[in-house]
């Protein structure tokens, strides 16, 4: 079972929920799967020593062989079936100095299929008859379709039928226009006339929420609001010769995955068949079988390569809005497709949030005392309640996404308070890849170099000087800044910053390298460090670690999301770029040796990105920028 988040993670284990997030996959299975090989080598070499009747000890097991030097051998498949009645016996993991696989980069099995184009992504499923349908929401946030022109529709070429979507999982009401091909759906769903209904009560405005935010974090900074995640050392104000305050902000973000929300879905004879991209399987089998009232057994689910889920794809809004539609087609399969501009103006938003960072300083320049208060929708409550209602609560609880990156700043700090203040703005929030880490890390490593600054102090240093404590943390740190030539001189016009993080039990520090191109942010370099415990398969390692710092990359320089009268501004890649390929760095990813259990990699990558990136460009222009994306005046 791969888990989603905190207490979510340790609930679906439990009930044997599978799902995939939370960077989890690794070290969910670390111990279950080589317990589970021992047992079945075990159980092989007790089957064939009672054929041949020889010693367990002289026979040899590699490469799906069993042997004995008398030469004596079968494969695995000749034996399984008798060593799955076989006792194991003793089961013997083996050491580490035993492994051949674990800890080598062999060649993955996907690369070919996506290189030639044969891999099957969602929107590659066809099948026999297969109907194609495209989806459309309201303009506004919650809004609702009144008056329809479906006969005007019905008329153009290849149009078949509307369907109204009642809201499913947290999404709004929809229409959805079937038709004989995407191309005549897509077209068909943007010319629809349709008398558009606003939600009730005041329109969601993003600029009004984040004035709202900044009052809230700094109530939960020195009114004691909110829940306090933390909080040792002398609660309030502590005696200091100077203190330090800063305000940090960070905007919604959209998951804007490379392939739009689709699922394709066939209702007939009270079966349901879904081929979806999820991430989330046991959840898209539920959605399913409530929208077509049938028992989950009746549901089958084929689950194709994502195009990116980033957390989107723990939803099943999607789903659910396909099996719908599919009950309307006599039968028929129909594949549904949200268009960029859905996708982008409809998603499950990361939270927008803003820290009110204080800090005191001694007599000597010592950093002593680090109060914050932070305020943003919590995201666990809200998808409890969309897609896994057993878990909701009358009340929300406290979320811990919400603080994570901040209650747990490795530093050594004698008083340290975080409280979060957790708002409902309206706007509907999910998990964005690292969520609260995300903007959690740009908040406290931002403000740590600051502190640095304000102290006169080598940002690395500063921060190795308070990881004593933490071995682990200063050696990866130090191998990021040894790397990168940390306090070496630089081409004129560039500059270093840093940035240390943890997140699912992995340490990642980075170096970034910047220069100004015409005033705006260019990036040369990035180095990163890394120690994720035992390393399975290094390429990997290196692979994920160069995806989440594109991702977060992208996200520190142009990413937002405005939302003016309840309508997103922001509607395709022109106006939410990602990074294009002239704009990509050189990325180095150097890895600690280390026996701890393997840590998480997915989401690792992306927390340091933007306060390494604020930190250089701070050194070379003298700007501190504190507000996301990053701006230079």
């Amino acid at each position: 079972v791969r888990s989603t988040r905190w207490l979510l993670g340790k609930t679906v284990r439990e009930l044997g929920i599978n799902a995939t997030g939370g960077s989890a996959s690794i070290s969910d299975l670390w111990p279950v799967l080589p317990l589970a090989a021992a047992t079945a080598r075990a159980q092989l070499l007790g089957a064939a020593s009672l054929q041949w009747k020889l010693p367990v000890a002289e026979l040899l097991l590699a490469d799906g062989v069993v042997s004995h030097p008398s030469g004596q051998q079968a494969h695995y498949g000749q034996l399984a079936r008798e060593a799955a009645t076989t006792p194991p016996g003793e089961v013997r993991l083996k050491t580490r100095d035993q492994y051949r696989l674990v800890g080598s980069s062999p060649p993955r099995t996907d690369l070919p299929a996506k290189v030639d184009g044969s891999a099957v992504f969602g929107i590659d499923v066809r099948l026999p008859g297969l109907r194609f349908a495209a989806v459309l929401h309201a303009p506004m946030l919650g809004g609702s379709a009144g008056v329809v022109d479906v006969d005007a529709l019905l008329r153009r070429p290849g149009v078949q039928r509307v369907v109204r979507l009642p809201p499913y999982a947290g999404s709004a009401p929809a229409l959805a226009v079937v038709a004989r091909s995407t191309w005549h759906a897509l077209a068909a769903s943007r010319a629809l006339q349709v008398q558009w209904q606003p939600a009730p009560g005041q329109p969601i405005d993003t600029a009004t929420i984040l004035r709202e935010l900044e009052v809230q974090a700094r109530e939960a900074a020195e009114q004691g609001k909110g829940f306090a995640f933390r909080n040792r050392g002398q609660a309030g104000p502590t005696p200091v010769a100077r203190r330090i305050e800063a305000v940090y902000r960070a905007p919604y973000l959209a998951h804007a995955t490379m392939e739009p929300m689709n699922c394709t879905a066939r209702v007939a004879d009270g079966q349901v068949e879904v081929w979806a991209p999820t991430q989330v399987p046991d959840f898209a089998r539920a959605i399913a079988a409530q929208v077509a009232g049938v028992p989950m057994s009746a549901v089958t689910l084929h689950i194709t390569y994502l195009g990116g889920g980033f957390g989107r794809r723990l939803e099943v809004d999607f789903i659910g809005q396909a099996v719908r539609v599919a009950m309307e087609t006599g039968g028929a399969p129909v594949q549904l497709l949200w268009s960029r501009e859905q996708d982008m103006q409809h998603d499950f938003y990361r939270p927008a949030g803003v820290a009110v960072m204080q800090a005191g300083l001694d007599e000597q320049g010592q950093w002593v005392s680090l109060n914050i208060g932070t305020a943003g929708d919590a995201v666990m409550p809200r998808y409890y309640e969309r897609v896994y209602p057993l878990m909701a609560t009358p009340i929300d609880l406290p979320d811990k996404t919400t603080a994570d990156g901040l209650f747990d700043l490795p530093y050594a700090i004698d008083h340290l308070q975080v409280r979060h203040q957790a708002t409902r703005h309206g706007v509907p929030v999910g998990s964005w890849r690292s969520v609260g880490h995300s903007q959690n890390a740009f908040f406290g490593e931002g403000f740590v170099d600051e502190l640095a600054h304000a102290a006169k102090a080598d940002p690395v240093a500063f921060r190795l000087a308070r990881l004593a404590h933490l071995p682990r943390h200063a050696a990866v740190l130090k191998l990021a800044a040894d790397k990168a030539g940390w306090g070496q001189p630089m081409p004129r016009g560039r500059a270093r910053g840093v940035a240390l993080h943890q997140r699912f039990n992995s340490l990642v520090a980075q170096v970034l390298e910047v220069s100004l191109d015409n005033g705006a942010p260019r990036v040369h370099r990035v180095v990163a460090a890394v120690d994720c415990g035992a390393v399975v398969h290094p390429g990997g390692v290196a692979q994920q670690m160069e995806s989440g710092i594109m991702f977060g990359l992208a996200a520190a320089l142009y990413g937002r999301i405005d939302i003016e009268a309840g309508v997103v501004k922001q509607q395709n890649f022109p106006d939410y770029p990602l990074l294009k390929l002239a704009q990509t760095p050189l990325i180095e990813t150097h890895i600690v040796p280390s026996t701890q259990a393997p840590g998480g990699m997915g989401e690792p990558g992306t927390p340091p990105v933007a306060p390494a990136l604020a930190n250089a460009l701070f050194a070379l222009t003298g700007q501190r920028l504190r507000e996301l994306p990053l701006r230079l005046q």
